[in-house]
């Protein structure tokens, strides 16, 4: 009979000696963890066919952390959440979009044990490949940016000033290669960024077009909507390890792109003002 290797993981002590001897019971190899990063340890360094892991966890990451790294490291394992949360609404449906299986604590051994067995029969539910949230952004750029022409057309102050898609839209070009490439950078949050000549020209661009600088700032915040929706939207494919550095580094990136356009248009105007 095949032996089956569980990552076992929760920071209940108690909870997590008395899962490792049941499932060793019914002939499971188990490995504990009572923490992520000691379950990250675990998932780098050995192959295992199912992770039992709790959904909520102390400190830093949590049960879809251990998850999107399993999914890494072992794509055909089974990927089963440990909440006490029976109903968490929209959040359940993006879990299962990661893990395999959601079980309510507490739950009934014999139970566990025959949803783990059913779920080893069968393999995980489906093979997702697991996207960064840079590669996301950038085969969704022109999906992502017609949204956003879509949802400027509808407001009244933007369009206030006549322009051609290609004129309204010809700087996100730019702003979505900046933000991929920061993405993938990896640098920490905080981290001074080298001046962004795109956006500079962005900002004398729609000076000279007429808009304001409330309808620049109107244009950037309709950009984050549309961003976050394309990852809203592609939930299913989203590695949720890095799922939150990355919306944090897209807010930063974008508000940065921004604060840079206008620094230029704000310039413009005062040389405007100047006299002759």
């Amino acid at each position: 009979m095949a032996v089956f290797k569980v990552l076992l993981v929760d920071d209940d002590e108690v909870l997590l000696f008395t899962l490792a001897k049941v499932l060793e019971h019914n002939d499971f190899v188990v490995t504990t963890a009572a923490t992520v990063s000691e379950a990250l340890k675990h998932i780098s360094s050995g192959h295992f066919d199912v992770l039992l892991s709790d959904l909520h966890m102390p400190g830093a990451g949590d049960g879809l952390t251990v998850v999107s790294a399993m999914r890494h490291a072992n794509p055909k394992a089974v990927t089963m959440l440990l909440s006490a949360f029976p109903e968490m609404g929209a959040a359940a449906h993006a879990i299962m979009l990661q893990a395999d299986e959601i079980l309510v604590k507490p739950m009934d051994v014999k139970a566990l044990v025959d949803t783990i067995k059913k779920r080893l029969a069968t393999g995980p539910s489906r093979l997702r490949a697991v996207e960064s949230v840079a590669t996301i952004l950038e085969r969704s750029a022109d999906s992502t940016i017609q949204d956003w022409f879509g949802r400027v057309q509808l407001e009244e102050s933007l369009m206030a000033v006549p322009l051609s898609r290609e004129l309204r839209c010809f700087h996100l070009i730019s702003v979505f290669r900046d933000l991929v490439e920061r993405l993938r950078s990896f640098k920490p949050l905080g981290s001074k960024e080298p001046m962004s000549v795109s956006a500079a020209e962005h900002g004398l661009t729609r000076r000279k077009q007429g808009y304001t600088a409330a309808m620049m700032v109107e244009e950037s915040r309709v950009l984050q909507v549309c961003i976050f929706n394309t990852l809203q939207n592609n939930l299913a494919s989203i590695d949720f390890s890095v799922l939150l550095i990355g919306v944090m580094t897209i807010a930063d990136e974008v508000d940065s792109q921004l604060s840079q356009a206008m620094k230029s248009y704000i310039a413009e105007s005062i040389a405007d003002a100047l006299p002759a």
